[in-house]
């Protein structure tokens, strides 16, 4: 597991860099969290999970000067935290993957926050980098540049590091604990977000086109098929 972490953890900040700088929209959670599942060994899980947190967010795109939360970081540590999760109980349920949205949703927030004193942090050496590009310094313009890459990567590469060990360990404690009406109560949950998603979906529908609409059919055929 301490290598899953560390791979996880490194793709994870690679990832949020496409946020910034590259921005492929390999960064997207229905791109980023299949991507992780897929180094897991298990993309299916990666692939839901992505599917739920990018229709949570789907009306909070990046424009102008408005940063929305961090759900790269989200999608990243709850399709981690599953799977790892589930192989130490031995089982990955519905209820499991539920459990870890409630868990690492609100580390979106978090990152959002660490984002938004980074980009202070940048403002400040913009400065410099024009004053350094008057004189003609072209090492100094550089090395900036590579400190504010640097910035991007790090961060969010620590708080996964910090947040995915701790979580499965707190998963792992916690849900072989909960008693009955509360696993009722997650698998309930679970079969709610693609409600809650296509509801996003709906109100922004003119927004993002097709991609919306293919994620809460995908998830809506994938709870039906699960309960039958």
């Amino acid at each position: 597991m301490v290598n899953d972490v560390l791979i996880v953890s490194i793709v994870g900040g690679l990832l949020c860099l496409d946020r910034v700088f590259i921005q492929t929209m390999i960064s997207r959670p229905v791109v980023s969290a299949p991507l992780v599942g897929l180094i897991l060994g298990d993309p299916y899980t990666g692939l839901v999970s992505g599917a739920f947190i990018e229709l949570f967010w789907i009306d909070r795109p990046a424009i102008g000067a408005y940063i929305p939360p961090n759900d790269t970081i989200a999608a990243v540590l709850i399709a981690a935290g599953a799977i790892e999760s589930g192989r130490v109980i031995g089982e990955l349920s519905q209820g499991l993957i539920a459990a870890a949205v409630l868990l690492y949703a609100p580390f979106a927030f978090l990152a959002k926050k660490m984002e938004l004193r980074i980009i202070r942090s940048n403002e400040k050496s913009a400065k410099e980098m024009s004053w350094d590009a008057d004189s003609r310094n072209v090492h100094s313009v550089a090395k900036s540049h590579f400190r504010a890459a640097m910035l991007n990567f790090v961060f969010p590469a620590a708080i996964i590091l910090i947040a995915l060990p701790a979580g499965i360990a707190l998963i792992t404690w916690m849900y072989p604990r909960i008693e009955p009406w509360g696993n009722r109560g997650l698998q309930l949950l679970y079969a709610l977000l693609p409600v809650l998603g296509i509801a996003v979906t709906l109100n922004t529908i003119r927004l993002r086109g097709a991609l919306p609409v293919f994620c809460g059919i995908f998830l809506a055929v994938t709870v039906i098929v699960r309960y039958l």
